[in-house]
């Protein structure tokens, strides 16, 4: 049996490379996706701090990599800056948004097949218990 780093990185790997290329034909990669879904989940509408999306997503990327999606988000007119430092959703942005979710729901199902509810749950919490078990560890860093 290879260890769980081992699958953690290939799993990894496998969702980036299949959600990328399922996204493409929107012009999005897992990322600009993920930095979307941030701005799009956040209550009220005055925007959303640049700085609550690069925490928020702190441990799917480096500081960089979410800069350049953000970028992405505000050239290919998905959002827009109501005032600086702030993201929202542009009107445009919101449809297309909810066009994509029917496509992320379906790769959500291709990626679970064969795994039931409560087999998903119990990874996710085996996960994070390891995550905090560690974090603690070091003394409650935390990306």
């Amino acid at each position: 049996m290879k260890p769980i780093g081992y699958w953690l990185n290939r799993t990894d790997k496998a969702l980036t490379r299949s959600m990328n290329g399922m996204l493409e034909e929107f012009g999005l990669t897992r990322i600009t996706w993920q930095v979307l879904n941030v701005v799009h989940d956040t209550p009220g509408t005055a925007g959303t701090a640049d700085t609550d999306v690069l925490s928020t997503l702190a441990a799917n990327a480096d500081t960089a990599t979410l800069a350049r999606a953000v970028d992405t988000a505000l050239a290919d007119g998905w959002a827009s800056r109501p005032a600086p430092g702030l993201l929202t959703l542009t009107p445009g942005g919101r449809r297309r948004l909810t066009g994509v979710a029917a496509r992320v729901d379906a790769f959500r199902e291709l990626s679970t097949a064969g795994v039931s509810p409560e087999e998903y749950r119990t990874a996710v919490r085996v996960l994070e218990r390891m995550s905090r078990n560690l974090e603690e560890a070091e003394g409650g860093v935390r990306p």
